[in-house]
């Protein structure tokens, strides 16, 4: 059973049909990265997955689970299963870092303040953040801010993970930090991605397949290696760009 699919999902804005007939499968344990051009309905796509936005048509599945038109306390339920990391991270500024990890913690679950602690100071670990928990978002650095997003995804331990551009305003080098981490979660703990970039080396590296968005529609997609060798001439130069935009 796929951990995620799209069946002839369309949304629209006005006018403006942003998707149009989408429809893919994500496996289980397999990260799939949508590619285009920005306002060709990428972020449209992933907020579909958690409800933030419902589809004009089409249906969406979670772990085999119909969402599209669940009520919000079922819908709150398929929520716990799925992390979100944010473009531009989404810490609440007046909170410590250890304090943003936690929140999801405290909103969804009955673990007591000890317990609480134990899980935030491991997931901050597993991000490479150890003994930040007092820090303030202002006192750290945009990379940093993109680790504590990942950890805060991660608190309840999903076992899917979205994520909008995620190395987004990163330098090269952080941004291959953070593509580590995000290997290191679907082979070590078999975690299903859909992420969202226009970051072609950071697709190339995670994705099993790869999908390019264009005028609401998929226009191609596979693994990378297809993409560059797609008889679409848009499609192979768009593969060719690293993602420059």
């Amino acid at each position: 059973m796929a951990a995620i699919r799209f069946d002839r999902v369309t949304k629209s804005f006005g006018s403006l049909k942003v998707l149009d007939q989408v429809s893919f499968e994500v496996p289980r344990g397999n990260a799939f990265c949508v590619l285009g051009r920005s306002g060709t309905g990428k972020s449209v796509l992933i907020k579909q997955l958690v409800g933030l936005i419902k589809p004009d048509s089409g249906h969406i599945f979670v772990e085999g689970e119909e969402i599209t038109r669940l009520p919000a306390r079922d819908l709150s339920r398929v929520r716990k299963r799925i992390g979100f990391l944010f473009q531009y991270s989404a810490l609440f500024d007046s909170i410590s870092v250890g304090e943003n990890v936690a929140f999801p913690l405290r909103r969804h679950t009955g673990f007591s303040v000890g317990e609480i602690r134990d899980k935030v100071d491991e997931k901050l670990k597993r991000v490479g953040l150890a003994g930040t928990y007092d820090k303030m978002p202002s006192e750290i650095s945009g990379g940093m801010r993109k680790r504590v997003g990942l950890a805060r995804a991660l608190a309840l331990g999903p076992p899917i993970l979205l994520a909008d551009e995620p190395s987004s305003g990163l330098d090269p080098v952080t941004s291959g930090e953070i593509d580590d981490l995000l290997l290191d979660l679907k082979h070590n703990e078999g975690t299903t991605m859909v992420i969202v970039t226009h970051n072609i080396l950071s697709a190339r590296r995670i994705g099993n397949e790869l999908a390019l968005l264009h005028q609401g529609r998929i226009l191609a997609r596979g693994p990378a290696a297809e993409l560059e060798a797609s008889e679409h001439e848009l499609v192979r130069e768009f593969m060719r760009s690293q993602g420059v935009l």
